[in-house]
């Protein structure tokens, strides 16, 4: 395993993180021993990053008591600030729901600090100036190594890091953000800002949402599209480029899953992709093309089908910043629309 640097923390990583979404028992895999066999095994694979979330059902607590008696080997990443039932203070980016947020998440993983807590979700409520002052609390505490967002647009990082700097707060250190062979938005700019301030990324979704896993196929006989459960599984564009990446993948003799993988790992900006195995096949599959790289010739093929720097289609659980979702945010009030 050839482990990489976390942007500028020192800490290191492996390329492969664990994802721990499918390790809630509500909707993922319903047997938290079997999940622990699936930590353990990719534990022992090399992979020493598992990624989870306060708002993940009980996954925090699933991975807490799969990592006693290994906590000390594991890079510890969740995150805070989606919805955690009704009340609207318990969700957010403010002082006062991190600091209880941290101590929830600090009893469910059996720990007493977190290598890397970050934001899941831009707050546009809450001064960013707040957020980074709680933070740095943390830090100083020694509740947090170290602290990161996800899904923030370029912008966002920059104006973090410029008032981490202005206010002698310590600055984020990483970005999730989602990145695949159909989610390639983030070369644009969320990666070359990320690579000028030394933050490191560890990129979701790099099968597509289950796009890229092979299971999905145009005209087949496909239950997760027929379940209509996600827009991004029956987005007609991003089918018809998973079709053309399966013809590559089988012409260049690797899985679909293979290729994905090593795709998103290929880009210098990226540290780490997180993958979100429910069972120990699906890992298994995984860990198969670990060592898997792709030559200039494939990546320039990848490239004629969707270029860089382009999404195809919808994505699932992305950040739709407030502009665009409010058109009151969009427009002049009606008496200022006119010419001067």
């Amino acid at each position: 395993m050839q482990y990489r640097t976390l942007g500028r923390t020192g800490i290191k990583v492996s390329p492969y993180g664990l994802g721990a979404l499918m390790f809630a028992t509500s909707f993922g895999n319903p047997d938290p021993g079997d999940s622990a066999r699936i930590i353990h095994k990719a534990l022992d694979a090399g992979i020493n990053l598992i990624d989870t979330a306060d708002a993940y059902g009980d996954s925090e607590e699933v991975v807490g008591k799969a990592l006693q008696g290994r906590r000390d080997g594991v890079v510890l990443a969740t995150k805070v600030s989606r919805p955690m039932g009704d009340d609207p203070n318990h969700q957010g980016a403010s002082r006062r729901w991190i600091m209880t947020a941290v101590e929830n998440s600090l009893r469910r993983l059996r720990t007493d600090h977190i290598d890397l807590y970050q934001i899941q979700r831009p707050d546009p409520t809450t001064d960013i100036e707040e957020t980074l002052s709680a933070l740095s609390d943390l830090i100083r505490s020694g509740k947090v190594r170290a602290i990161g967002t996800s899904t923030m647009p370029a912008s966002g990082i920059l104006d973090a890091q410029w008032v981490a700097e202005r206010r002698g707060l310590a600055r984020f250190h990483t970005e999730q953000p989602p990145y695949s062979l159909l989610d390639r938005g983030i070369e644009r700019e969320v990666l070359p800002v990320a690579q000028r301030h030394g933050v490191g990324t560890l990129v979701w979704g790099p099968l597509g949402q289950g796009l890229l896993t092979g299971r999905v196929r145009k005209g087949g006989p496909n239950e997760l599209r027929r379940a209509g459960l996600f827009r991004h599984m029956t987005d007609e564009h991003r089918v018809d480029a998973v079709e053309r990446f399966t013809s590559l993948a089988e012409e260049a003799g690797l899985p679909l899953t293979h290729l994905a993988m090593a795709f998103a790992i290929a880009h210098p900006g990226v540290t780490s992709a997180l993958v979100g195995p429910r069972t120990m096949n699906h890992l298994d599959n995984l860990l198969a093309g670990i060592d898997v790289t792709l030559t200039d010739d494939l990546l320039d093929r990848i490239d004629e089908i969707v270029p860089p720097g382009t999404d195809v289609g919808p994505l699932d659980q992305a950040f739709v910043p407030p502009a665009l979702q409010q058109p009151a945010l969009r427009r002049r009030p009606a008496g200022e629309r006119g010419a001067a």
